[in-house]
């Protein structure tokens, strides 16, 4: 059985997602800490943004455990169907 290559993310790739991430949440916390509305309605955009990016890494996570299990049952399921095929000699004759 051979077992397929994992794709894997380049340091870069991490510190462009990292930089990313905090350009945003910057850019994101100076335009609701300029906006000319009451301090009440800033908390409550600001609580918001806030939810939405939790809420954000959760439902990343949830989708990356669930392909990583599915991705583990089809590994289990092949090794069974190879395990079943190698078992099953097509040139061995059957004893009564």
């Amino acid at each position: 059985m051979t077992t397929p290559l994992q794709p894997r993310n380049t340091a870069m790739f991490y510190f462009q997602a990292w930089i990313s991430f905090a350009a945003a949440m910057t850019a994101m916390g100076i335009g609701i800490a300029y906006l000319p509305v009451s301090a009440w309605v800033r908390g409550f955009i600001g609580l918001g943004a806030l939810f939405l990016v939790t809420s954000s890494f959760t439902l990343a996570k949830v989708i990356r455990d669930r392909q990583e299990t599915e991705t583990m049952v089809n590994r289990v399921d092949q090794a069974r169907l190879e395990k079943l095929l190698s078992d099953h000699d097509v040139f061995r004759p059957e004893t009564v």
